[in-house]
């Protein structure tokens, strides 16, 4: 993808040697295996020797040098935990080396660690962000070597946030989407990727049975994105349940009819299951906006949302018996007491919590209202 690309090109950047050694005193031993080491041109050879000054002189002077060679090899052979191993103790000798820290993530993402992914995308992060902040300095021939530190930064940091994102949707584990999503939306709120994983978060808090989580991001999403049928529907719901926001209730509940009327099918959807899904969605925001009016006694405009509702909850065994039961009584209120007969015989005749009031409601209309069919 193209963030990859540019990563790759931002990389380009850093691939010269990030960390020096001054000089090498070939007196002493330690001296004398690093010469042997930059004398070493066979890869395998030279990666023993590279782990055994990193076993030998943990603290030497020159063991971050001996470390980011021993990660490069490990990286161009695709060892993913040996250039873990190698970074790890890279990072507890220089925590601001972003290049360290991106290798071990991109190791992490091939083991699909989800707990390392985490963390070395937060320390990528971190150290691009501290590379990121150094001033530009004034000598014009240092500046341009700023400039291209300042963009392999960016491309660091970018590519540390894409990797969670990746991780948190790629997972099916809602435990694991719900904690990586939450520290790239802790990270970068206002970033591209926090933003593109508001959804797949709100499913995992749904999966997960947290709802107060799912109904505070729908509302953060839903002030400023009305995209998404599920979190609109979800507060609409959530509201209801929790007897608040009546306008909210309205507003919503209009807001999901008018998306699924124009929203295009999703590509590889086929029709009759795409349509199966607008018409259950648009009927739950009629039916939820209905019963809403009807509890507010603006009965006319639960007449309307009901009746729109009727035919789209035809197969909802659950919610039909109620928009009838409640279409009929808005009728009686609005003086249709024919219709309000009608919608009462038919609730009465599916079993369902409101048969016998419709049935009681029935015979009265016919006891107090001659002509009641």
């Amino acid at each position: 993808m193209r963030l990859a690309a540019l990563f790759i090109a931002f990389a380009l950047t850093a691939s010269g040697q990030r960390h020096k050694i001054d000089e090498v005193n070939s007196e002493k031993p330690e001296g004398k295996l690093l010469q042997q080491i930059m004398q070493e041109n066979d890869a395998a050879k030279k990666a023993a020797l590279l782990d055994q000054f990193a076993g030998e002189y943990p603290k030497h002077e020159a063991a971050p040098w001996v470390l980011e060679q021993l990660q490069a090899i490990h990286v161009k052979n695709n060892d993913a935990e040996k250039t873990i191993a190698a970074g790890d103790k890279l990072l507890a000798l220089d925590p601001d080396d972003p290049e360290a820290a991106v290798q071990c993530l991109k190791a992490a993402e091939s083991r699909k660690d989800a707990a390392a992914i985490k963390r070395y995308s937060g320390m990528a992060s971190a150290a691009a962000r501290k590379l990121a902040a150094t001033p530009e300095p004034k000598d014009e021939t240092e500046a341009a070597s700023w400039k291209s530190q300042m963009a392999y930064a960016k491309g660091v940091d970018q590519y540390a946030e894409y990797a969670l994102y990746r991780a948190a949707v790629e997972s099916r584990d809602p435990k694991v989407t719900i904690d990586l999503s939450e520290a790239l939306r802790q990270r970068s709120p206002s970033g591209e990727y926090a933003a593109k994983v508001a959804q797949p978060l709100f499913v995992a808090y749904r999966l997960a049975g947290d709802q107060p989580h799912a109904l505070a991001l729908a509302e953060t999403v839903v002030a400023t994105d009305q995209s998404s049928e599920d979190m609109l529907l979800v507060l609409v719901d959530g509201y209801m349940q929790q007897k608040k926001e009546p306008e909210k209730v309205h507003t919503y509940s209009a807001a999901i009819v008018q998306l699924m009327a124009k929203k295009p099918k999703p590509e590889g959807v086929a029709d009759a299951d795409w349509n199966a899904h607008k018409n259950q969605i648009t009927g739950l925001a009629h039916y939820l906006n209905g019963k809403a009016y009807h509890n507010e006694n603006a009965f006319a405009k639960a007449d309307v949302e009901l009746r729109a509702a009727l035919p789209l909850v035809e197969s909802n065994a659950a919610i039909k018996p109620e928009v009838l039961y409640m279409l009929a009584l808005s009728d009686f209120k609005i003086q249709k007491v024919q219709e309000a007969a009608n919608y009462f015989r038919a609730c009465a005749a599916i079993k369902s919590p409101y048969q016998q009031l419709a049935t009681t409601n029935l015979a009265r209309l016919k006891t107090q209202y001659t002509g009641i069919k």
